[in-house]
């Protein structure tokens, strides 16, 4: 079994819990991750952007001048991608780029994320995550005080206001609540900070899937 240190506010090391092997313990592979955060990435694409084709523009509906007999080149619509104002060829038109993968997949890569984070001593577990008052600087004190750097993301079992308002100033500090917790927002943040309390709830829920 593996075990990770819990620290008080203070950054002592107050004791240690054991975690599962099914979830923290299992072996890395790059490219499933890979495949995973490139599905989320590609479900968070807006794909509005849209032109207009032949079809979609406005107007020509009169032929603009005889087929025959004018000298000019033949011409059915004032709409032809060929003329000003006319219609875009192969332009991007509006569509949905996401996609599913396995279930089973995608937590799997959960796991080696969350597993790569314990072996390399990025999750920080705490005894609890009480502040002395509800004030930004009460966690950037706190961040200092467990030499903490980078993007940071804290794991609650549900956001409290307190949490919030603390946090929500710091542009490097992420609150997500654990059954939020995702891939991408796990693979972008340098340290996973979070309380041993939270931190075996996160297991029951992961653990009939595991």
């Amino acid at each position: 079994m593996i075990k990770v240190e819990v620290k008080n506010r203070l950054n002592e090391i107050k004791g240690a819990m054991g975690l599962s092997d099914a979830i923290f313990g299992v072996p890395i592979s790059i490219p499933v991750i890979h495949e995973v955060v490139t599905m989320q990435q590609a479900s968070m694409r807006q794909g509005t952007a849209q032109t207009k084709t032949k079809g979609l523009v406005r107007g020509g509906g009169k032929k603009p001048w005889a087929q025959k007999g004018t000298g000019r080149a033949r011409a059915g619509s004032r709409r032809s991608p060929i003329w000003k104002g006319g219609g875009t060829i192969f332009g991007p038109i509006s569509r949905a780029y996401g996609y599913s993968i396995p279930k089973k997949k995608a937590r799997l890569a959960l796991f080696m994320v969350l597993s790569s984070k314990v072996k390399e001593g990025k999750l920080v577990v705490l005894e609890d995550l009480v502040l002395r008052e509800v004030k930004t600087r009460s966690m950037v004190h706190l961040l200092t005080k467990l030499q903490l750097e980078g993007r940071i993301l804290i794991l609650v079992m549900q956001k409290t206001d307190e949490l919030d308002r603390v946090s929500r100033n710091l542009p490097m500090v992420d609150l997500l609540e654990i059954r939020r917790l995702n891939l991408y927002d796990l693979i972008c943040s340098d340290t996973v900070l979070t309380t041993q309390r939270d931190l075996e709830r996160l297991e029951e829920v992961w653990r009939e899937s595991a």
